[in-house]
């Protein structure tokens, strides 16, 4: 990932953050077939090595896990993003040298990939990997909550992935390059939009 010393983020907790904030992210492997790609939520086990362990599990039928890959694998986590316009620039009252861009944050997580079908490590992941979306509802559900007979029949249906990640890049584009006036103006123009990644923005860019 392309990332000026103006926007590059070290940090391990904010790349942490930035990657349980995702909620949804791209898993992408080099094979001999070209490369393949598979949206997916995983579970970020911050304490299991250097840099943290990825757990997640696709589709059986999925033929990117059987798919023997090629060096590390990628995880792509994306998070707010918004689109800048000059007219929020007080550059642009001033001389007018200035032209749209993107703010927005990313994490890419590299590391070897482990596909497993053994069914106690699929029933341990699919079981953290819903108790950390269900843990905040009024009434939770558990996978214990279905019969055991059904879920084992699921689980057969699935394959586990485990990354453990070696190498971690961050990215936080948010108009860091510019002015202290011209980001209070992009920052106010994103606070009024409708867009819900427009104001998550805002609140991201710096003031000073």
């Amino acid at each position: 990932m392309y990332t000026p010393p103006a926007f590059r983020e070290d940090d391990p907790q904010e790349l942490h953050a930035i990657m349980r904030a995702a909620r949804l992210s791209t898993l992408v492997t080099a094979t001999d077939a070209g490369l393949m790609a598979t949206p997916l939520p995983f579970i970020l086990v911050e304490t299991e090595g250097e840099h943290g362990t990825l757990y997640g599990h696709l589709a059986r039928a999925n033929g990117q896990w059987s798919t023997p890959a090629t060096g590390e694998a990628l995880v792509i986590f994306a998070g707010p993003d918004a689109y800048v316009t000059p007219s929020w620039y007080a550059a642009k009252r001033e001389h007018g040298k200035v032209v749209p861009t993107w703010n927005y944050t990313a994490v890419h997580a590299h590391g070897p990939v482990e596909f497993f079908e053994d069914e106690e490590r699929l029933l341990e992941a699919v079981t953290r990997l819903t108790r950390l979306h269900e843990e905040e509802r009024t009434a939770p559900w558990a996978v214990s909550d279905a019969p055991p007979p059904f879920i084992r029949g699921q689980l057969k249906g699935i394959v586990g992935v485990r990354i453990p990640v070696t190498r971690l890049e961050g990215k936080r584009k948010l108009s860091q390059n510019r002015s202290a006036e011209d980001r209070a103006g992009v920052a106010e123009g994103l606070a009024q939009s409708e867009n819900a990644g427009d104001r998550a923005i805002a609140g991201m860019i710096p003031r000073s």
